[in-house]
């Protein structure tokens, strides 16, 4: 028996000066980047954690804590590869990420098809299978004063058994 299972994910970070800007995978140029442990990347990080909900797996921090000098600087696509390794010991696999990703600042929409393959080749789903949206905050709270940046998203994974534990 396949169940189907969903995940919600979110990721928030300061911006800050001299930090790569890197989101879906893509270095964007910007003067301002994301202030982090890994390549601070809110978007992956948001679909790493609805991946890892959909399979009530933890989340990013406990599977790779910012105490951990092994992640420092590591790229989020990387860890992404190892979220999806988990899923499939779960015997799960991605049918579906929808996200959003919320920033004043740089223009995100040129940049977006691009993350869309790279997520896609990674998670081994087709590119429509991989939804990427950006909005502003109308300049309200700290996202809308360009302090930081924050992403959204939701994971559909097909499980076969239900998962462990699950009754029948």
């Amino acid at each position: 028996m396949k169940t189907i299972r969903t995940g919600i994910g979110f990721d928030a970070h300061r911006l800050k000066r001299g930090r790569k800007l890197v989101l879906g995978g893509v270095e964007i140029k910007h003067e301002l980047g994301l202030e982090g442990h890994s390549d601070a990347d809110v978007l992956c990080h948001a679909i790493m954690d609805a991946l890892l909900g959909a399979v009530a797996d933890g989340d990013i921090g406990m599977h790779f804590p910012n105490t951990d000098r092994k992640w420092a600087g590591a790229s989020s696509l990387g860890l992404m590869k190892t979220v999806l390794n988990r899923l499939k010991t779960k015997a799960a696999r991605v049918i579906n990420v929808d996200s959003m990703l919320l920033a004043e600042a740089p223009k995100l929409m040129p940049h977006i098809p691009q993350m869309r393959k790279n997520i896609a080749r990674v998670l081994h789903i087709p590119v429509d299978c991989v939804s990427i949206k950006a909005t502003t905050l109308e300049k309200m709270g700290a996202i809308g004063r360009k302090e930081g940046m924050a992403a959204m998203a939701v994971a559909t994974v097909e499980q076969k058994g239900g998962g462990r534990g699950a009754k029948r």
